[in-house]
């Protein structure tokens, strides 16, 4: 496990689990909305995301966190291993609303709102991107691909990589 896609509903926990994933591996974090938004909530040029995805994808070791659907067939023929997060539409709007108001390292402005534009996002996600998702991964060949249904499994899976780690082991997962 070396380059590794976090992928999920927005709301599921997925730069939380980046971060873990970063605390028990030491692999390079890098975070997608980081290179799309722009502190004043502009957006990158996709020429500029593009190319700096791509330096990131050329490295020999990384986490990369987030959907962005455009960008996935490349990123998961650059990958060896995808974690899923594949969880209740409730939780992860629940999980939105918990994050209001609080800084985060992979945005680049608090979020104080729900914007209805992203709310949406999120309610549509379960039959419009996910079906996405689900069909490039039965299609990524012999990617090491992990889902997870709920917090608990994602938790657990973090734990034993944890231990593995600890224990001197190779390639945890």
């Amino acid at each position: 496990m070396q380059k590794v896609l976090i992928l999920g509903c927005p709301g599921a926990g997925k730069s939380t689990f980046a971060r873990r994933l970063h605390a028990v591996t030491g692999l390079p974090l890098h975070y997608l909305d980081r290179l799309w938004h722009r502190p004043d909530r502009s957006t990158a040029a996709p020429e500029d995301f593009d190319r700096a995805l791509a330096q990131i994808l050329a490295g020999d070791r990384w986490i990369v966190d987030g959907n962005y659907l455009r960008t996935l067939e490349r990123r998961l023929q650059a990958c060896d291993t995808v974690f899923f997060l594949d969880y209740p539409l409730a939780l992860c709007l629940a999980g939105v609303q918990a994050r209001l108001g609080v800084p985060r390292e992979d945005l680049p402005w608090v979020e104080t709102v729900l914007d209805e534009e992203f709310r949406q996002e999120i309610l549509d996600f379960p039959t419009v991107q996910r079906p996405q998702v689900l069909r490039l991964l039965a299609a990524a060949g012999d990617k090491h691909i992990v889902t997870f249904r709920t917090r608990g499994e994602a938790g657990c899976c973090l734990q034993r990589l944890a231990a593995q780690a600890a224990a001197g082991g190779k390639d945890p997962v």
